[in-house]
């Protein structure tokens, strides 16, 4: 099955789910920016409803992804459910009614209903999610994302993005390829405000950064865009990547408080 009806297959149930109640599903991630590599990236999308969901309605939307979980890409789905009313007027960090992602579904297995809290949670990342849809989300169905999306503030999204490399130094060691995609990008937005994916990140920092590091984000690339098995690093040079690129982030977001 192609990714594409993968996507349709998803789309059909979560219709007849949630019926009038769903007011659209928005790819964004590796897809949108169109460098989907099936061995290497997840599925990523929203999915935007009217109103606050029934507990047998996130289970069913659950259901949906365990299905079709053997014909998913390696990394699987990563699908949050927010309110249209909390897309259309931003807060930060954003609620969501519900999250699934390869990283949960350990924790679905044993227990499904300890991902269907009652109350609302908050997820800083999903401002992220919201800024690339804007930008190059896809619709796979429902309104427009201009009716649905309203804006997101620079300081929400650089929050966002800032926040997925908390971790840095110590994803370096067991995610590095992740992490290096990543800092590219955080610091791309930063210094040039242009909103990238990992791949588009790399190649920025090819050209704007010290000759030095053209290993490291080159390793880091083809990696990223290769079907083989990774090919390891020089755990010196990527620790000290990730220094260099820590402190000129830490330095541009001084500079834009001045």
């Amino acid at each position: 099955m192609s990714v594409q009806e993968l996507l349709n297959c998803v789309k059909k149930d979560y219709q007849d789910i949630l019926g009038q109640q769903l007011t659209g599903i928005y790819l964004h991630g590796s897809l949108a920016f169109g460098c989907f590599n099936t061995l290497k990236s997840d599925l990523d999308f929203i999915v935007v409803v009217q109103s606050k969901l029934s507990l047998g309605a996130k289970l069913a939307l659950l259901h949906v992804l365990e299905k079709y979980h053997t014909m998913a890409p390696q990394k699987g789905f990563e699908m949050s459910v927010v309110l249209v009313s909390d897309c259309q007027h931003f807060c930060y960090p954003t609620p969501y009614e519900l999250h699934f992602s390869n990283m949960w579904r350990e924790i679905y297995l044993k227990n499904p209903l300890s991902l269907c809290a009652i109350e609302s949670k908050r997820d800083p990342d999903l401002a992220g999610h919201f800024k690339v849809i804007k930008q190059c989300g896809i619709v796979l169905c429902g309104k427009p994302i201009s009716e649905v999306f309203g804006e997101i503030p620079t300081h929400a999204y650089i929050q966002s993005i800032v926040n997925d490399i908390k971790d840095a130094k110590a994803m370096i060691i067991n995610r590095p390829t992740y992490t290096i995609l990543n800092l590219c990008r955080v610091l791309g937005y930063l210094q040039s405000g242009k909103i990238l994916s990992k791949e588009q990140g790399a190649e920025w920092a090819l050209s704007a950064l010290e000759s030095q590091w053209g290993m490291v984000i080159r390793t880091a690339l083809n990696n990223y865009r290769s079907s083989d098995s990774e090919v390891h690093y020089s755990y010196e040079d990527a620790v000290a990547f990730c220094d260099c690129l820590l402190k000129k982030i830490r330095k541009s977001l001084e500079l834009r408080k001045k």
